[in-house]
C-alpha cells in the first residue's frame, strides 16, 4: 500500500470516475433490456392478425391469389401472415385493408358478432280487438333484402354446422317446440319454445336440437 497522501488522493479522485463509468454501464445494459423487453411485448399480435385476416378474407370470398394481387404482395406473403409466421409492415397490412374493404381497425380490434335474443315473453306485442291475438315484432326487414322462410325438424345427436355463407347474410331463428343450442359457433344459446335468436349467417354457426321433436322457423335475409 503506498502511504504517500498525494498518491493515495490521486487514486481516489480515478477511481471516481471510474465507478461511475461502471455505474452507467450497467444502467445502460438495464435500460436495453428493459427496451428490448419492452418492444417484444408492444409487438405486433401476430395470432390476431393472422385470425382476423383469415376471416375478413372469407367475407369478401376472395382467393390468396386475388387478394394478394390486389395488394401488390407476394401470395406467399400473404400465406404467411395468414399462418401467424410473417412479420408485417405497416405498409403491407395496409395494402390488404384495401384489398378486403376492411378498416385496418379490424385486424387489432375485430368486431363481435351481433347477436340478438328476444324471449318468448319479450318483444313489442300488439293484441287484435275482436279475436285472442297477438303479435310480437322480432324482426324487420331492412330495404332491398330478400329473406327465404325454413321449418326446421330437429333430433338430439349431432349438431348441425353451417359454414360461413354469403356476406351479409343474416339468420332468424324462432323455436316452435323442444329445445335447442342456436346461433354462432363457439357461443350458441340455449332456445325454448317462442324464443327468437338472430345472428350472421356469415360466419360458421350451429344448430343442435337438445330434446327429441325439437321445431323451428329459420329465416334467411339476404341483403
Amino acid at each position: 500500500m503506498n502511504t504517500d497522501p498525494a498518491v493515495r488522493q490521486s487514486e481516489r479522485m480515478t477511481d471516481v470516475p471510474n465507478r461511475a463509468v461502471e455505474r452507467a454501464g450497467d444502467a445502460g445494459a438495464a435500460g436495453a433490456a428493459g427496451a428490448a423487453g419492452a418492444a417484444g411485448s408492444a409487438g405486433a399480435p401476430l395470432e390476431l392478425i393472422a385470425a382476423s385476416l383469415r376471416r375478413e378474407r372469407r367475407r369478401t370470398g376472395l382467393s390468396l391469389t386475388e387478394v394478394a394481387r390486389r395488394a401488390g404482395i407476394a401470395k406467399s406473403t400473404l400465406s404467411q401472415l395468414e399462418s401467424g409466421t410473417g412479420n408485417p409492415s405497416l405498409e403491407t397490412l395496409w395494402a390488404i385493408c384495401v384489398a378486403l374493404d376492411a378498416p385496418f381497425s379490424r385486424l387489432l380490434d375485430p368486431p363481435r358478432p351481433h347477436v340478438q335474443v328476444i324471449r318468448a315473453d319479450e318483444g313489442p306485442t300488439v293484441s287484435a280487438a275482436q279475436a285472442d291475438y297477438q303479435a310480437t315484432l322480432l324482426a324487420a326487414c331492412p330495404p332491398g333484402a330478400r329473406r327465404d322462410v325454413y321449418r326446421i325438424a330437429a333430433e338430439p345427436g349431432h349438431a348441425r354446422v353451417s359454414d360461413p355463407h354469403m356476406p351479409g347474410v343474416m339468420e332468424h331463428v324462432v323455436l316452435s317446440a323442444g329445445r335447442a343450442l342456436v346461433g354462432v359457433a363457439g357461443e350458441p344459446v340455449e332456445l325454448g319454445p317462442g324464443d327468437y335468436i338472430c345472428y350472421p349467417g356469415d360466419i360458421p354457426h350451429v344448430f343442435e336440437a337438445l330434446e327429441p321433436r325439437t321445431l323451428a322457423v329459420l329465416v334467411s335475409e339476404h341483403t
